[in-house]
């Protein structure tokens, strides 16, 4: 087991099935109100330099239910916010905490963290990868659907830190995995090539949304401008036009695929308001296995 869980790209698939157990273990246990206070006594810092709903709540109160402190940390008010270097933060923190969390830009800011820190380090978000909500997202396929092997995804929409992760985790778990992004919003090839580089021939780029619609078992989206992308909105909306998940691009797909959206959705853009609160969207069970799955994370990080 990797010291960090950084990227889904560290992993084996036998580690991360093991991790979709051991969170469908925790979710029983809560849901029947058994104690798991697997960290009791021990802390973990959340850092965030990118604001959060779903990622800070479910950290703190999944610290919470398994015995540990969470501290929230904004950067912005801590000496990281005045300039203090990455290394030097990294080196004393982790001598507080028994574990990091840490939501940022550059996945280069989160692996220099990672390399001074002697405590394990969770990437909660950065511009290229967000590990826990795919993880979260797997987790609730196979809770539905009661596998992912086999099973045909679908990405429509922006290439952007969801896409390249999708990417990792169809190259990681062999599903087949179709991707429609808008020219010149492609995922990182440099994720791409690591895909191919591991004989990944299940992994289809396509500029065509039908095409990575059809016949798919799971469809998911995001918006059209991530966090640090607003100023780029109005000529996304004209990119984008064509990559909304609609009824039209649901009839394409199997009759009982899945729709997924890591939140928070902006209707009537990427996604439709009646498909977003139809009987495909798995949405909220989505949101709330961010909860159990981190838990997982954490408890076999930290125990």
């Amino acid at each position: 087991m990797n010291k960090h869980f950084l990227a889904l790209h560290q992993f084996t698939r036998e580690e991360l099935d093991d991790l979709f157990l051991f969170a469908k273990e925790l979710k029983a246990k809560q849901k029947k109100g058994i104690p798991h206070r697997l960290l009791e006594g021990k802390s973990i810092a959340l850092i965030f330099e990118k604001s959060s709903t779903r990622t800070r709540i479910s950290f703190e109160v999944g610290a919470y239910q398994l015995g540990a402190q969470p501290l929230f940390i904004a950067s912005g008010s801590s000496q990281m916010g005045r300039g203090e270097p990455i290394r030097d933060t990294a080196r004393v923190i982790s001598r507080y905490c028994d574990g990091i969390m840490i939501r940022t830009y550059g996945q280069e800011i989160l692996e220099e963290f990672a390399r001074y820190s002697t405590a394990p380090v969770i990437n909660g978000l950065t511009d290229r990868f967000h590990p826990c909500q795919i993880m979260a997202d797997l987790f609730t396929v196979i809770e539905q659907k009661g596998r992912y092997q086999g099973l045909k995804f679908a990405w429509v929409g922006d290439g952007n830190n969801m896409a390249n992760t999708w990417i990792e985790a169809a190259a990681i778990f062999g599903f087949q995995l179709t991707l429609a992004c808008p020219q010149g919003y492609e995922p990182d090839p440099t994720v791409l090539a690591w895909a191919r580089g591991k004989g990944a021939g299940n992994i289809i780029l396509t500029h065509d949304p039908k095409e990575a619609a059809r016949d798919a078992d799971v469809i998911s989206t995001d918006v059209w401008a991530s966090m640090g992308r607003e100023e780029e909105q109005k000529e996304r909306e004209i990119a984008f036009a064509g990559y909304q998940v609609n009824e039209g691009l649901l009839d394409l797909a199997q009759g009982n695929c899945m729709l997924l959206h890591c939140l928070p959705a902006h209707r009537g853009e990427e996604i439709t308001n009646d498909v977003l609160e139809g009987p495909h969207s798995a949405v909220w069970d989505e949101a709330e296995n961010r909860l159990h799955i981190q838990k997982a994370i954490m408890a076999w990080l930290m125990e």
